[in-house]
């Protein structure tokens, strides 16, 4: 009997390489990493087993394997021959399988995707979840579903923050106006005063900056005290703001004290706001003409209702009664649920509004913040639950048009759809123009979510802020600098992401940004820092250009070196995990329970590298440290707080290594050169890694064609952020979801722990 292709297939195209290899310790009785090849016959499962495969490929591809005491080891064109196999096997499997998107999980909203909820739902921007129990991380991110829990301790916090932020969104009587201004005697050029009074003296002029807070219309107002006689003019004053005149105001009396008030629209930020005496007298030092005044306001905003007022105005747009609640609570229930609200929905807070609004005498505005109140604490707002739209679809299929809307700007922002991404929703155009919404969220500013929700959260930077460092051996470091680390690895994500460089820059590159006190911490000189009025510097950070040599890319920047640093001294271990497992995506299994700690082993002498080359000698270690160690020892002239050294324990640092391919390389730059060459298992990692991000689950073995696909394309639009991000919202795991028949496998697969 003929024995079918597949195993046909495997039996001449693998088995032999197998055999002559591997067998002897992953075969039979011997099962080093708990991983029996010799066990598999043929092809049969080569989907469900394609990571088993691909590590085998990665580890003889790379001479890792089989190890290097082997006297018997494959030649490089059999080596080139098992990669073409290999890969031949795993795409005759994924041809033949079905697209299985995984499974949806609800997913609860976290803390800051909660705050930039509220922030584009009700227009409000604070930190309303500051008393929300911490979120649990999976696979590195605290948006996984499977870790977001609810306990007890949520509810009530819902419910409490909700009646907050109604009240503060839609108050039931109006603030009074804000104001500020400038004293007089302040304001430039200097001149006469008495007291607090400012005259306009010697010049008819004179300028003052003052704060505006947001965009709107403000009353700019002054009291000034002419002086002069019966037959002189009274003053007429102009008005200017950033040199441009606003308006000209006579006054009635040449002698009477007077107030002047013009509206004007201003945008937030500061600006200088000039007053000018238009008729004054020739010789203002000598002339009995005088005028005077205290201070110069600015109130507003004018309109001081909120934007939450603002909009629900124009959307019941002069309706009453039933009418005028059914709008607000479809408006806000619609938005808040993301997708359309139900009739039953509707139905049931209507009642409530009208209850609402009787029992504060006929006040919409109080039954609008009775719904506002109840939806932020339903669990249709507090969880991301996906509507089905094709329930009986037996095989994967087209997720909702909400349901994509919420996975893209959640992914992307970090918060809800905004009004485009409904309104596709609701013509059901969204899925057919995903990739040009993509482009256009990219760039809005809310896109930086991304830096600090997906790139600090996968480089595990948020371990700085608990890392214990030694200030006695390292006197320079103090909170200030543990602050600009971070500042600076998230201003240079920020770039990465706002300017679509390629991903490849995150490895090296030749800029960075800096302040004052990391600059002098890293021994940067800048001539681009400014002072304050009063010679201080203002902290703020600049960017700067490089000089040629090892600092470059996040794997040099003082935050990962700090992060990835014991107390005391530097760890090459711990740098060469965090390489493997962030960058390339090679993790390390856990370290025997019988092999002793660097520390504790007290025979070992020399310096930190002829320690670890000791402790090498162990079997057990030696696997996993020639790995470790050799990335690590690259970085060994970067202290433990990422500062320059050229000595350890008073003896030269040999930062040279060699990888298990034979590659060989001088120091940081020259191994940033290889990892960057390397750049098909950067990119995968970081493939993987962001639709983790994007899907909020872990990726499975269904998923590994869908990164094959987004790392490929990222490579066509020359790895620049923006190719890989859309890649992933194209990807079929984000699109897509899961048939009945996929579900119903899903469900009856046995456990495994």
């Amino acid at each position: 009997m003929t024995a079918p292709v597949a195993a046909q297939d495997f039996q001449h195209d693998l088995a032999p390489f197998l055999s002559k290899y591997c067998y002897e310790c992953h075969g039979g009785e011997k099962t080093k990493g708990d991983l029996d090849l010799k066990a598999i016959k043929d092809d049969g499962r080569f989907f469900q087993e394609q990571r088993v495969w691909r590590e085998v490929i990665n580890q003889v591809v790379s001479g890792e394997m089989p190890p290097a005491k082997k006297t018997v080891r494959p030649s490089p064109a059999e080596i080139a021959q098992l990669d073409i196999n290999v890969r031949k096997l795993l795409s005759q499997a994924v041809a033949k399988a079905k697209v299985d998107p995984g499974s949806v999980t609800i997913r609860r909203l976290n803390r800051t995707e909660f705050n930039n909820t509220i922030r584009d739902l009700c227009y409000l921007d604070s930190n309303f979840s500051v008393d929300f129990p911490a979120d649990d991380s999976g696979y590195g991110f605290d948006n996984i579903a499977d870790v977001l829990s609810f306990s007890p301790v949520h509810l009530e916090r819902f419910i409490a923050v909700g009646q907050q932020i109604a009240a503060k969104a839609l108050p039931l009587t109006l603030p009074e106006l804000d104001s500020t201004g400038v004293a007089m005697v302040e304001m430039t050029p200097r001149g006469k005063n008495k007291e607090q009074t400012r005259f306009f003296n010697p010049e008819p002029a004179m300028s003052g900056y003052m704060e505006v807070p947001k965009d709107a219309e403000y009353l700019l107002s002054v009291r000034l005290k002419p002086t002069g006689g019966a037959g002189d003019p009274p003053p007429k004053v102009a008005f200017a703001i950033d040199g441009v005149e606003a308006a000209v105001l006579p006054m009635k009396s040449a002698s009477k004290s007077e107030a002047l008030e013009v509206k004007v629209k201003l945008t937030a930020g500061k600006h200088l706001f000039t007053m000018t005496w238009k008729n004054p007298p020739a010789n203002l030092a000598s002339s009995a003409r005088t005028l005077s005044g205290f201070r110069l306001f600015l109130r507003g905003p004018l309109d001081s209702r909120t934007e939450m007022q603002r909009r629900l105005a124009a959307v019941i747009d002069g309706k009453v009664g039933e009418a005028r609640a059914r709008l607000i609570v479809n408006w806000f229930a619609s938005r808040a649920f993301r997708r359309p609200a139900t009739e039953g929905e509707i139905k049931r807070y209507v009642g409530i509004f009208n209850a609402a609004e009787q029992a504060a005498g006929g006040t919409w505005e109080a039954g609008a913040q009775a719904i506002i109140g109840i939806v932020l604490s339903s669990p249709k707002f507090i969880f991301r639950a996906e509507q089905d739209e094709q329930p009986t679809a037996a095989d994967a299929h087209a997720v909702g048009e909400f349901a994509l809307a919420s996975r893209l700007s959640y992914f992307l922002w970090g918060s809800m759809p905004d009004e485009e991404l409904f309104n596709l929703a609701y013509s059901k155009k969204l899925s057919s123009s995903l990739e040009a919404q993509a482009q256009r969220m990219l760039k809005d500013p809310r896109s930086q979510y991304l830096v600090t929700g997906f790139g600090l959260q996968w480089l595990q930077l948020r371990r700085l802020a608990t890392v214990s460092v030694d200030v006695t051996l390292f006197p320079e470091f103090n909170e200030g600098i543990r602050a600009a680390m971070m500042k600076e690895t998230e201003l240079f994500l920020a770039e990465i992401v706002s300017r679509d460089r390629s991903v490849l820059d995150i490895i090296d590159a030749d800029f960075t940004y800096v302040n004052r006190p990391l600059a002098d911490f890293y021994k940067i000189k800048s001539d681009g820092f400014t002072l304050d009025r009063r010679g201080r510097d203002k902290g703020e950070f600049i960017r700067v250009q490089l000089p040629e040599g090892d600092r470059g890319g996040v794997l040099t920047q003082a935050s990962i070196l700090t992060a990835t640093s014991n107390p005391t001294r530097t760890s090459p271990v711990k740098r060469g995990k965090w390489i493997l497992e962030q960058i390339l995506g090679a993790p390390t299994p856990p370290a025997p329970a019988d092999v002793p700690a660097l520390e504790s082993q007290h025979q070992l002498t020399g310096t930190l590298r002829q320690r670890m080359e000791q402790h090498r000698q162990n079997p057990s270690c030696a696997s996993c440290h020639t790995r470790m160690d050799a990335l690590g020892f690259a970085f060994e002239k970067f202290n433990a707080v990422g500062q320059v050294r050229a000595l350890d324990e008073g003896k030269p640092i040999d930062p040279a290594g060699k990888l298990p391919d034979g590659r060989t390389f001088a120091g940081a730059a020259q191994l940033k050169g290889l990892l960057k060459a390397d750049q098909d298992k950067f990119v995968r990692n970081l493939s993987s890694k962001m639709l983790i991000y994007a899907l909020g689950r872990g990726v499975e073995y269904y998923d590994e064609p869908a990164i094959d696909k987004i790392a490929s394309s990222a490579k066509k639009g020359e790895n620049r952020f923006s190719a890989l991000a859309v890649a992933v919202v194209l990807s079929d795991p984000f699109r897509l979801c899961r048939g009945t028949s996929q579900v119903e496998m899903a469900s009856n697969k046995p456990k495994t722990k």
